[in-house]
């Protein structure tokens, strides 16, 4: 979230720059404000009242000695009622500081200079493509025709165990599967990343620390008993490993990996859109997480955008970069990049990976900070994260786009974690 100050110093700088993601900030920051100027009116009256009662409090000891007990009597009766006071000024801070909470989460993270005005996904900016668009003879068929052809991957089987878009992969596709989240996580163990195994579960202080609550509860399974969400993203717990930690300069960026089960209750609906593993509720990911010193975090975006890259590269797909307009990013982001490949048979794009700094908006809101080398002042650290990558649409992709008259062909890269060359 954003912190107070810069509300209260930069105002009409914060409404420009919410603009670019389509969101009318006046009002909300006006009322912050106003909160806030109370809050620090109320905490002025304190700290004053405090001083006057700790200056009585000591010159009471000294009547007492002078054997000026009358004073002494009066001035211990001033400090009750100071007391009271304080004690009542105090009382309305709690409500106040909770409205102002309530009222800063409801602004987006500010987007990046580099981030362009618009709507939606026809008004991002390409970056930059690579790989050459697959050209599929007219026999070929999209990929939840091949999983049926093959016995690799079985959604009904999946709608009788749980309901729609639960699939069950089976025989070599179970095996494709697990081969691209050990080579995923190999490659970012190789890029320096700490390979971690976060619980799938998390608590709500987790979910406010990402971003995810408390506005997007109708996105997530909630274990209403324990209170409990499952994680949309390994970003949720991975992120808020360092939640109330104060780092040193000297560790960052921190740079951790993980695997895990994601769980999205908004996946949709059935339709030719989110056929097959277009759109599920529950897929496979490897997630990749930074938290950065504030002035190398864009640095970090770059390295992380390579080596989502280079993982697609690697894998044979033709792909594309976007850089997200205002209207498309997220409610955390301050400039994401989406990366997208092309599916043969379907002849579209797929996102496959989001990849964004959200600089210091979910480090304020965990309370992540970090100390200069002989500072004694904190700082927030900036946060950042990728997918890579997410599982379900590679697959599609490959199976779509390495189809032949006798068979899948599996990734060359892929083929000494498969232990087969071939899907037949």
């Amino acid at each position: 979230m954003l912190t107070i100050n810069l509300i209260r110093e930069k105002r009409d700088f914060i409404i420009e720059r919410l603009k670019i993601k389509n969101f009318e900030a006046g009002e909300i920051l006006d009322r912050i404000i106003a909160i806030d100027t109370e809050r620090r009116d109320i905490q002025t009256r304190t700290d004053q009242m405090q001083g006057e009662m700790n200056r009585i409090s000591k010159e009471i000891g000294s009547m007492m000695k002078d054997g000026k007990k009358n004073e002494a009597d009066a001035a211990k009766e001033k400090t009750y009622k100071l007391k009271e006071e304080i004690k009542n000024l105090s009382d309305k801070l709690i409500p106040l500081d909770n409205e102002l909470r309530n009222e800063i989460i409801k602004l987006p993270n500010l987007p990046h200079e580099s981030v362009a005005p618009g709507h939606g996904a026809d008004d991002n900016v390409k970056v930059r493509e690579g790989g050459q668009i697959t050209v599929l003879p007219d026999s070929a068929v999209p990929h939840w025709e091949l999983i049926k052809k093959y016995d690799i991957i079985d959604f009904d089987l999946g709608i009788k165990l749980t309901g729609a878009g639960f699939p069950v992969y089976k025989g070599k596709g179970a095996r494709l599967e697990r081969a691209l989240i050990n080579f995923f996580l190999d490659e970012g163990g190789k890029a320096g990343y700490r390979e971690v195994m976060p619980p799938i579960m998390v608590n709500e202080d987790s979910g406010f620390g990402t971003g995810q609550l408390p506005d997007k509860e109708g996105q997530m399974y909630h274990a209403g008993l324990d209170n409990f969400y499952l994680i949309p993203t390994a970003e949720v717990p991975v992120t808020n490993i360092y939640r109330d930690v104060i780092l040193s300069a000297g560790e960052l960026p921190l740079k951790n990996v993980a695997y895990t089960p994601c769980f999205r209750r908004e996946a949709g609906s059935w339709g030719a859109h989110v056929r097959g593993l277009n759109r599920l509720h529950q897929f496979d990911k490897v997630e990749i997480v930074q938290i950065a010193h504030p002035d190398h975090s864009y640095e970090c975006l770059e390295e992380m955008v390579s080596h989502v890259e280079s993982l697609i590269m690697k894998l044979g797909l033709p792909y594309r970069i976007l850089r997200l307009c205002g209207g498309d990013m997220s409610f955390t982001s301050a400039l994401t990049y989406d990366f997208e490949v092309w599916s043969g048979a379907q002849k579209k794009w797929l996102e496959v990976s989001s990849t964004s700094n959200f600089e210091s908006f979910q480090s304020n809101r965990m309370k992540c900070r970090f100390k200069e080398k002989g500072d004694k002042q904190t700082k927030l650290v900036h946060t950042l994260n990728g997918s890579a990558l997410a599982l379900p649409r590679i697959v599609a992709a490959i199976l779509e786009n390495n189809q032949t008259e006798t068979g899948i062909k599996v990734p060359e890269v892929l083929v000494p974690y498969t232990g087969f060359d071939i899907i037949n």
